[in-house]
């Protein structure tokens, strides 16, 4: 069974307005599991911004790419594996929100990841309401369960 989630970064456009841009993630989406993978390994812009290229996703590693054979029938352990880059799927263009509260109240899956203009994650509970969802830093609620 699968805990779905989705990873966002907030960035700019082209013309210079906040936008989120966030991917699916199919597995492991549970705080203990992508949550820490996150904080641990992704805490660059650039690395996250990597990540998001990727598009949508089925299984998020400690890396981007893979240091031997890698496919998505098998993946090398702890490489990210892509639906795109590794199984030929037409790409999917990450999602676009248009704010951090945009993100939040949206569906995020059962969990929500998002990295911050400040370089913080926050994450967002899916199983709660939308209307009165909101996020949380990350770190705080690793630090708590």
């Amino acid at each position: 069974m699968s805990t779905r989630s989705r990873i966002a970064i907030e960035t700019s456009d082209t013309d210079g307005n906040q936008v989120i841009k966030s991917i699916y993630c199919h597995f492991d989406g549970y705080p203990e599991g992508v949550g820490t993978t996150l904080l641990n390994h992704y805490t660059s812009k650039e690395k996250v911004t990597a990540l998001i290229k990727l598009g949508d996703i089925s299984i998020l590693g400690i890396r981007l790419t893979s240091n031997g054979p890698h496919s998505f029938d098998t993946p090398e352990k702890g490489t990210t594996v892509a639906y795109h880059r590794d199984r030929g799927e037409d790409f999917c263009e990450p999602r676009v929100d248009h704010s951090i509260p945009e993100f939040i109240k949206s569906d995020v899956e059962e969990y929500g990841y998002l990295f911050t203009e400040e370089g913080e994650w926050l994450i967002a509970d899916g199983h709660v309401n939308a209307s009165s969802r909101g996020a949380e830093p990350l770190a705080y609620i690793l630090m708590n369960l």
